[in-house]
C-alpha cells in the first residue's frame, strides 16, 4: 500500500517539496495530506497540487505514514506537543528547520519517535535541491532511504553524521542567498557595462548554472576548471587577480564560517 504523506506547513519550501514528489509519481497527490492555519494557502494547495489539506495537524498525523515538520523554528514547540501523543508507532517525523537537533525533537516526541533530520535548501523551487539527512536510532536503513527517495526527488540528499549539519547549514542551506547575491553582483557590473538588465542577470545565472554543472559533471577540481578559462596574460586572469586582491575567498570562508556559528547558536 502507497504511503500518505503529511506535511504540516505549506510555505516555500513545503510547496517545493510537495510538488516534486507529485512530478517524480513517487507518490500520488491523493496520498499527500497539507495542513496550515491558512485557509488561502490550502485552497492554492488544494488547486495546484491536487492534495488533501486540512486546517488540523492532528487529524493529518492520525492519517500519515511520513509526516514533514516544514514550520519556522520558534513554533516546533507548541506545534510537536500538540501532535505528540498521536505520534504513534511506525510514524516517521522529518525536521528541516536548522537548529533543531535529534536530541531535542526526542525530548518533546519521546525516546521511541522515529525522527528524521533533514536539510534542504530553496533549489528544490526548481527541483535542483541538496539535502543533508540523518536519522535517531529509531529509524531503519529502509525508512531512512524511503525518505532520502523523497528528498532525492526534488534534487539530491547525502546522509551524514548529525555533528557535520552546522557545516552544511552553511555551505548549502544557507548558500543559495549567498550565490543570488554574486548573481546580483556581476549583472550590476554588466549594466555598468552597457548592458541591459533582463540580459545581464540571464547572462549571469546561466554561467553560475554552467559553472555548478561542470563541477559536478566533470569530477575535475574547481581550482583547474578555474585554470582552463585563465589565458596567460589575458581577461580572466586579470579579474581573477583583482578578485584575490581584494579578499574574495576570504569573504566567503568567513561568511561560511558565521553562518556555521549562528547555526551552532540556535542549536544550543
Amino acid at each position: 500500500m502507497e504511503k500518505v504523506i503529511g506535511f504540516i506547513g505549506s510555505g516555500n519550501m513545503g510547496q517545493a517539496m510537495i510538488g516534486g514528489i507529485i512530478k517524480s509519481g513517487l507518490v500520488s497527490s491523493s496520498n499527500i495530506i497539507v495542513s496550515d492555519l491558512d485557509q488561502k494557502k490550502l485552497d492554492f494547495i488544494s488547486g495546484e497540487y491536487k492534495t488533501q489539506v486540512t486546517t488540523d495537524s492532528i487529524e493529518l498525523v492520525k492519517k500519515s505514514d511520513v509526516i514533514f515538520l516544514a514550520i519556522k523554528p520558534n513554533i516546533y514547540k507548541i506545534v510537536l506537543k500538540q501532535i505528540k501523543e498521536y505520534v504513534t508507532e511506525g510514524k516517521i517525523i522529518v525536521s528541516i528547520a536548522a537548529g533543531k537537533t535529534l536530541e531535542s525533537l526526542e525530548d518533546i516526541l519521546g525516546e521511541n519517535a522515529k525522527i528524521v533530520r533533514a536539510m534542504p535548501n530553496t533549489p528544490a523551487l526548481v527541483n535542483e535541491g541538496m539535502a543533508a539527512i540523518c536519522k535517531n536510532g529509531n529509524v531503519t536503513t529502509e525508512e531512512l532511504s524511503f525518505v532520502k527517495q523523497l528528498f532525492e526527488s526534488f534534487g539530491k540528499a547525502e546522509e551524514i553524521a548529525e555533528y557535520l549539519f552546522d557545516s552544511v547549514v552553511g555551505v548549502s542551506g544557507s548558500s543559495p542567498a549567498y550565490v543570488f547575491m554574486f548573481i546580483e553582483a556581476l549583472a550590476d557590473a554588466a549594466v555598468l557595462g552597457g548592458l541591459p538588465r533582463d540580459k545581464a542577470y540571464k547572462f549571469a545565472a546561466q554561467a553560475v548554472l554552467g559553472s555548478a554543472k561542470m563541477v559536478l559533471e566533470t569530477g575535475k577540481h574547481p581550482g583547474e576548471l578555474k585554470d582552463m578559462v585563465c589565458s596567460p596574460g589575458g581577461t580572466t586572469i586579470e579579474a581573477v587577480a583583482s578578485l584575490e586582491k581584494e579578499g574574495f575567498r576570504h569573504a566567503v570562508i568567513k561568511c561560511v564560517k558565521e553562518c556555521m556559528k549562528k547555526s551552532k547558536e540556535m542549536s544550543k
